[in-house]
């Protein structure tokens, strides 16, 4: 290590850096024999958890060779990779934020060779959801930020300080590693401590390898590495690498190195977020312009006035510095939360009392929390870090908490399970986080692991394919009908038959004419996702059939590999005499509870029909309930809350909602 008596010379480090990535190669070639790695020591479901036989641990003896090499504790080493990337090396592909490898060394000018397109929708979608006013559509462009902070540069840096070229740090594994031992000892070197193997003196190099500009992401970072040292972990790796890092449950760093790190305080304000997260609060504006106009978001009451039910997760469709833009300009929308991707940092934009534009839906944007995660829908590869999903789920846990929202997917919503309003709205809504966004292991993180909860006579089945083996073809990432890259996913497909050949089942509300579904990264017209609930409409050999859209849609399930498992609970059918249902994408009052004043809302059914003999699962019962909000001056808002009560359910890929006097509920049986 430079400033070490005993460090070899440069050309020592690259000779171990090519000895190690040789090493490296030549497993990823057993890759084929060895088959996928168990996820997180996450089960198949039935308690047992799968795992090759003596996978390879070069990548272990890299981590081992680059902590000598740097005098870097070879714990501290492994845990910041694993925050940031679980260890995997994504193939050298970049996350988000244009992070390479299992140590997240950031080349973002390389990285972004991706467009950022405005995320609310393409000037078609109104994401304030309410006939009331006239549509809120976006503008036209993203504004581009051409400026780098120092977090999106790191790799540059680890290159110059190992010696080891830019374009080795990011395809080669064991070399991102050790550029990521120099960027950690030139770390702990500006802040005048020792290089050496206590781990817990290194607690502010960790904090300045986050990137973090202010001290409070910076430290909740740094609590999250020693976290992970003190508890310890192993997995195998997405090259199938065996990585251990053995637990230290008595380790205590020295958390006072902090206060000489130089990082600004955050920006002040009542931020809503755990004290488990950094929080700052940069806030959308409730401003009048134009012609009576107002933005972004209406004033609200909530609890009080109305109960909050849902928790939404977007992604951002741009970058950081894009998204901050955008949510502070009184023309676009707004949501409540934004999420970084390097650090897991969240800045909060609306109080969670008042109601954000953003779900494309008014009645889900009534009764909502929007979250929003920088990340792209159709760039598989483009990776999230596990900074940004244990942050999210923390402030999602603490908000369920809070205002009493259930843990489970017909309540913690993807944007893309969000219901068109009306049969005009359904093909224009939205579908990210789409079905690369890692639901299994968000909710292990939420402390709500999904797993079996019944037996085979339970009469629902909960979707859930191993992540990482689970890879369904997808098309249409960057150019349309071309495939996308092999990539772990959280979708299923549907067929109309239980085989492979079968066509897959349609979604007349996206495809009026009838046509047939694809395998668009965007079409959600034949595909349930991790977590999702539905009745068990048949099984046959290794197929299961399911309710869905008003058909029964077969998907593959193999004993040796599910995609689903057994579940109960409630399920609504048509009540007794009625051959079929309407079905809707709001709940809302019935014509005699609106008072004067505020104009009845349609109750407008979707294109589809929930018939007679079919079931599906229960979310929740909710009262019919309309926020009137329209205009600046909050003295005309109401909250109109009528009689008539509505049932969730999951109907499709998306949540909808029937009266409850149209059906019956009953428990689920097979």
């Amino acid at each position: 290590m430079r400033g070490s008596p005993t460090a070899p010379a440069p050309s020592a480090r690259r000779g171990r850096a090519r000895r190690a990535a040789g090493a490296l190669a030549s497993a990823a070639l057993l890759l084929p024999l060895l088959g996928a790695a168990p996820h997180d020591g996450v089960g198949d479901g039935h308690g047992q958890v799968s795992a090759p036989a003596a996978p390879p641990a070069r990548l272990q003896d890299a981590f081992a060779d680059a902590a000598a090499e740097y005098g870097v504790p070879q714990s501290v080493l492994l845990a910041v990779s694993y925050l940031q990337s679980r260890w995997d090396a994504h193939g050298g592909a970049p996350s988000v934020t244009g992070g390479y490898g299992p140590m997240h060394l950031t080349d973002a000018r390389t990285a972004i060779a991706r467009s950022g397109a405005a995320h609310h929708g393409d000037g078609t979608e109104d994401a304030r959801g309410d006939d009331s006013r006239g549509a809120r559509l976006p503008r036209a462009e993203v504004p581009r930020d051409e400026r780098l902070p120092a977090r999106l540069r790191t790799l540059t840096e680890a290159a110059a300080l190992s010696g080891i070229p830019a374009e080795r740090l990011r395809t080669d594994a064991a070399a991102n590693v050790a550029g990521g031992a120099a960027l950690l000892a030139a770390a702990q070197k500006r802040s005048g401590r020792p290089l050496g193997a206590d781990a817990a003196d290194w607690y502010g190099a960790v904090a300045r390898y986050s990137g973090a500009d202010d001290t409070a992401t910076a430290a909740t970072y740094a609590d999250d590495v020693f976290d992970v040292i003190r508890r310890g972990a192993e997995r195998v790796t997405d090259a199938g690498q065996r990585v251990t890092l053995d637990a230290q449950p008595r380790l205590r760093p020295a958390t006072a190195q902090l206060r000489t790190a130089g990082l600004r305080a955050p920006a002040a304000g009542a931020t809503e977020c755990p004290a488990t997260v950094s929080c700052e609060w940069i806030p959308a504006p409730y401003e009048e312009f134009g012609d009576g106009d107002y933005g972004n978001h209406d004033q609200a009451d909530r609890p009080a006035s109305q109960s909050i039910d849902y928790i939404v997760v977007h992604d951002t469709e741009s970058t950081w510095d894009s998204t901050l833009g955008m949510v502070q300009d009184p023309a676009y929308v707004s949501w409540q939360y934004s999420l970084r991707s390097t650090d897991g940092h969240i800045a909060q934009h609306v109080k969670a009392e008042d109601v954000a534009w953003h779900a494309g839906n008014w009645y889900v944007n009534a009764k909502s929390i929007g979250l929003e995660h920088e990340g792209f829908l159709t760039a598989p590869d483009s990776w999230y870090t596990e900074a940004m999903y244990r942050s999210s789920a923390r402030l999602v846990k603490y908000l369920a908490g809070k205002y009493g929202i259930p843990l489970d997917r017909q309540h913690v919503l993807g944007h893309d399970t969000v219901p068109g309003t009306t049969t005009a709205t359904v093909p224009s809504m939205h579908t990210d986080p789409g079905p690369y966004w890692d639901w299994r292991h968000y909710f292990t993180l939420l402390g709500e692991p999904l797993r079996a909860t019944a037996g085979p006579k339970g009469g629902l089945v909960t979707v859930l394919p191993r992540y990482d083996r689970n890879k369904p073809g997808f098309t249409g990432c960057v150019t349309a009908g071309e495939p996308c890259p092999a990539h772990g996913s959280s979708a299923v497909r549907l067929r109309t038959e239980p085989r492979a050949d079968a066509p897959l089942v349609k979604d007349i509300g996206l495809r009026p004419t009838g046509a047939e579904s694809t395998t668009d990264v965007n079409d959600i017209g034949s595909r349930v996702s991790t977590g999702q609930q539905y009745a068990v409409a048949g099984r046959r050999g290794d197929w299961t059939a399911i309710w869905y859209l008003g058909q029964r849609a077969w998907f593959e399930n193999p004993g040796g590999q599910p995609t689903a498992v057994n579940a109960s609970g409630a399920v609504v059918t048509p009540r007794a005499g009625l051959a079929g249902i309407p079905v809707y994408g709001r709940a809302y009052p019935e014509k005699d509870a609106y008072p004067a004043g505020v104009p009845v809302q349609e109750v407008s059914p979707l294109p589809y029909r929930l018939l007679a003999g079919q079931e599906y699962a229960v979310g929740g019962k909710v009262p019919g309930e309309y926020f009137y909000a329209p205009a600046f001056d909050t003295a005309s808002h109401r909250v109109v809350r009528g009689s008539d009560l509505y049932y969730e359910i999951q109907f499709g890929h998306r949540v909808a909602f029937v009266r409850a006097a149209d059906v019956r509920v009953t428990p689920s049986s097979a």
